[in-house]
């Protein structure tokens, strides 16, 4: 969060772990849904996986294209199923399917829609500067961590210390997360000087 991005040492670094680390804990929160059915967690692992996937592809370059157009496609797919679920839900007597209703499944199922036409309008731009590479490369990432601190402060209450239960304190990593997406991506978009030096690193990372 705190690293300029594209530098090699610890931009890089940090950013590999990070990729690694948010790879194990949404497949392993995808699996875990297959002993406790849970369709919210099993909707966040698969949108984690796919933003952070497109988001490492982003960072290098070109060579990975045919990867991110099957991306993509997985991602309209995704926002197709999701909406058909939702439907059904609303369909319901109760609102609801598989025990969760039908807000869940509109909301995610949008968000993979948008980035699905995202996805498509990138990679149908014959020239996509270093700019809007790295934005995208960053939003993509920033997203699953915050769906992840959302999930792990906001969403846990009963696991968290006595004293942190219902404690304002645990809305910050999200905010935090929130704030410093914003801040770098106006910064890589906007800010001449601070960020070239940096972007042929980023290239080669």
């Amino acid at each position: 969060m705190t690293a300029r991005k594209g530098s090699a040492s610890l931009h890089a670094r940090a950013g590999n772990w990070f990729f690694v680390s948010m790879l194990v804990m949404a497949s392993s929160a995808a699996v875990l849904t297959w002993w406790e059915p849970d369709p919210v967690s099993l909707m966040g692992a698969i949108l984690t996986l796919y933003l952070v996937a497109t988001s490492w592809m982003t960072a290098r370059g070109s060579g990975w294209r045919r990867y991110e157009w099957a991306a993509m496609i997985f991602a309209s797919s995704l926002a197709v199923v999701l909406g058909l679920t939702g439907w059904l839900a609303l369909q319901s007597t109760d609102g609801m399917i598989a025990g969760v209703s039908q807000q869940p499944f509109f909301v995610f199922g949008g968000f993979a829609l948008m980035a699905a036409l995202l996805d498509c309008h990138f990679l149908l731009r014959e020239n996509v500067n270093q700019r809007q590479r790295i934005a995208r490369h960053l939003w993509r990432m920033c997203v699953p961590y915050f769906l992840a601190a959302t999930s792990l402060f906001l969403g846990q209450q009963d696991d968290v210390f006595f004293f942190m239960a219902g404690s304002p304190l645990l809305f910050i990593p999200s905010l935090a997360t929130v704030l410093f997406m914003v801040f770098w991506i106006l910064r890589v978009r906007f800010a001449k000087q601070w960020l070239r030096p940096v972007w042929p690193t980023f290239a080669r990372a």
